[in-house]
């Protein structure tokens, strides 16, 4: 049976693939004999020789002429639970950069972007988004939202925010609800206004930051977010935010809830 398909699938490369094999077939050998009868120049079979050895799957054996033995093939089993735990890292990391990567190419392109997110993990994608920012985050949200959906990915958020530095400015409608919660918040990084309006919550967030405009929906039935990459959206949504911020109210030190109960916390009104 030929393993040098199946080794070449789990990473080593043709080369190494089949100098493994010679050794899993014919025991302990030379350097010298090994690169005969894979076939490689006495320097080159050397090389692949010494990189099995580092990558575990060949011992040296140190004689008056340097053996080589086959370790174990499970050794082969570790080799890809330590590459699929590099990759998981790798694609984590990419995960929290391919936001601002995606926004310098759109911006080189002009090509304007719009991405859909699904489900919880969905939402901390797009809010994680905006931990990236350069400039101050505009936003617009329903805290009883906020409060009833996302408790533990805001927890996570604000607390990303302030060890990042990255302040933001928010309107929320004033109710009962929000008083109770703004009662205990402070100014860290972000600073809240209230306008009054005859409806009920949105049960939804607006941010606008870096030329984007995020929507996340929070409903018993729905639960996305959206980031639209497009800077004639974003520019008109920053004027609008700034209009109706200029006419809100700010929100005096002094309040106090009237249910004397724990506050929750929640971005834009952070204990």
């Amino acid at each position: 049976m030929l393993y040098e398909e199946i080794l070449t699938k789990a990473g080593l490369t043709t080369d190494q693939s089949k100098t493994y094999e010679v050794l899993l077939k014919n025991g302990v050998l030379p350097a010298s004999k090994i690169a005969l009868k894979v076939g490689l120049k006495r320097g080159l079979g050397y090389r692949v020789i010494e990189q099995l050895v580092t990558m575990g799957l060949v011992e040296k054996i140190d004689k008056k002429v340097a053996l080589f033995a086959p370790n174990h093939p499970s050794k082969l089993t570790e080799m890809i639970q330590k590459k699929t735990g590099e990759l998981k890292a790798t694609e984590s990391t990419l995960s929290g950069t391919l936001g601002p990567m995606i926004s310098d190419y759109n911006m080189t392109m002009g090509k304007p972007n719009v991405r859909f997110f699904e489900g919880e993990e969905g939402i901390k994608k797009v809010l994680e988004d905006s931990l990236y920012s350069k400039e101050e985050i505009l936003s617009y949200a329903d805290i009883t939202s906020i409060v009833k959906y996302i408790p533990k990915i805001n927890e996570w958020y604000v607390e990303q925010r302030k060890r990042k530095g990255v302040k933001k400015r928010g309107i929320l409608l004033e109710t009962p609800e929000s008083k109770k919660i703004l009662s205990n918040y402070n100014k860290d990084v972000t600073d809240t206004r209230t306008i009054k309006l005859d409806t009920s919550p949105f049960q939804s967030i607006v941010q606008i930051y870096d030329g984007k405009v995020s929507h996340i929906s929070l409903t018993d039935e729905v639960m996305i977010g959206i980031i639209i990459e497009d800077e004639s959206l974003y520019k008109m949504q920053k004027a609008l935010f700034e209009f109706t911020w200029s006419n809100a109210n700010v929100i005096s030190t002094n309040i106090k809830s009237t249910e004397g109960d724990e506050v929750a916390e929640a971005d834009g009104a952070e204990k």
